[in-house]
């Protein structure tokens, strides 16, 4: 709700013709539903419920077949908007295709035990503008970006990813085979909610089972599909499997505990793809 009033505020400021849809992908939390069914009473803001669960990337899908005017701008729902100039940089300069904002973390010496926080802090440099642009379609992330409304017509997120994690990789690297534009602009929302580093961990590992499922088309848009397509040797990926083996549960132990460590999350995320994401899908 906060966010939606801030995004309305904003729009309002700048005299422009918009309108702002929110979408419930089903959510259990009925507490959360009462609340933003407020959003409903904003102007030129409208808040759905969805009845099922679809996932990400036909949720945005319906929002976008939903939308009425020519710019779309896509946001996560948690995070928040670092200053009161959001908008004006999104609609002064003249743009094509695909607008991605960035992202950027907040500073709170009290997540220094949280692996997300860690994580995407210790990821935030590489994530300017400059460096975004440097290598456009990899770098695209669906936390914060524009796009013209044919352009997304003509190039939907896949809703074969039912799960969370690597539909926005897919997504840059369809813009490129279709030949969109992409501009990489300083203009980042904030992070500034992380889950438990239980719940963190869990998301990861389904990312992974995502990643195994699509690698052949995810191929050269991932670090870690790079990297297993290197291993030309059996025995080092064999070996990689065995300390899976054998540490990944002491692995998984540090990461949800209060002192994870980041040089750990790397190498159980490389053990994991290799051991366990090549399994059916599951619950995790």
């Amino acid at each position: 709700m906060g966010l939606v009033s801030v995004l309305q505020q904003q729009a309002a400021a700048l005299d422009i013709t918009y309108e702002i849809l929110v979408a419930d992908d089903a959510s259990p939390d009925h507490d959360a539903i009462q609340i933003n069914r407020a959003i409903n009473d904003l102007p030129h803001c409208r808040y759905i419920v969805k009845e099922q669960n679809s996932g990400s990337a036909a949720t945005r899908n319906y929002l976008g077949a939903r939308s009425r005017y020519h710019w779309l701008l896509f946001m996560d729902c948690d995070i928040d908007i670092p200053d009161d100039r959001f908008l004006e940089r999104y609609v002064k300069d003249e743009h094509e295709g695909v607008v991605n904002g960035g992202i950027c973390i907040a500073d709170d010496d009290r997540l220094r035990h949280n692996l997300r926080y860690l994580y995407e802090k210790d990821a935030e440099p590489e994530h300017s503008a400059e460096k975004r642009q440097a290598d456009r379609y990899h770098e695209f992330r669906s936390t914060n970006f524009m796009i013209e409304r044919e352009v997304f017509e003509a190039c939907p997120f896949d809703e074969r990813f039912k799960r969370s994690g690597y539909e926005d990789v897919l997504f840059g690297k369809t813009l490129k085979q279709q030949g969109v534009s992409i501009t990489h602009i300083d203009n980042p929302v904030m992070m500034t909610e992380f889950e438990s580093n239980p719940d963190y961990v869990k998301k990861i590992e389904r990312s992974l089972q995502t990643l195994y499922t699509f690698r052949n088309e995810l191929r050269g848009y991932s670090r870690i599909l790079t990297f297993d397509t290197g291993i030309h040797i059996g025995v080092v990926r064999g070996m990689i499997r065995l300390w899976h083996r054998l540490f990944g549960a002491l692995e998984r132990r540090n990461l949800c505990s209060e002192r994870p460590c980041l040089k750990v999350f790397n190498i159980y995320r490389m053990g994991y793809y290799l051991t366990e994401a090549c399994k059916p899908l599951r619950k995790i």
